[in-house]
């Protein structure tokens, strides 16, 4: 990984640059995340929110209300719909930037899975990963499954 990290929507009218490593990344498997993917899961890269600035283009953002209540805009390409990064209205320092949107995704490993009661039953979540059913009470235990990866 070299920093800064960089990314753009499907059609590459909209850029970001990420000046931060991130903290964890990891697959979610919340039927939301399903619906917005198109897939399986999502995948969800946590960074520090002042690290993350829009190069190119202008997003544009859909808030969307979780089941708990809690809000989260959701930036995404105007012309081709990529989804880039989730912003969180409870958590105003940190951001959710969607990884497979990086022009390099060769060094991304994921540090676990959370929703893991939602997901498709043909998906084995791999032996010895961190495993949350639900949302996790924090993301100490994901950060700290990344940070262990990357000293492998």
């Amino acid at each position: 990984m070299k920093l800064p990290l960089t990314g753009a929507c499907q059609c590459r009218a909209v850029r970001y640059s990420c000046a931060a490593a991130p903290a964890s990344i990891y697959a979610c498997h919340c039927t939301e995340c399903q619906r917005q993917s198109g897939s399986a899961f999502g995948t969800s890269m946590l960074v520090p929110r002042e690290a993350f600035l829009i190069t190119q283009g202008s997003p544009r953002t859909w808030v969307r209300t979780s089941d708990s209540g809690r809000k989260v805009d959701c930036a995404f390409c105007p012309d081709c719909g990529t989804r880039l990064v989730h912003l969180p209205q409870h958590s105003p320092g940190m951001a959710i930037v969607r990884p497979g949107t990086l022009d390099d995704t060769s060094w991304i490993r994921l540090a676990g899975h959370i929703w893991t009661a939602s997901r498709q039953p043909w998906f084995e979540v791999p032996a010895g990963s961190v495993s949350y059913e639900q949302q996790p009470p924090d993301f100490a235990k994901l950060i700290e499954a990344y940070a262990a990866l990357q000293r492998t």
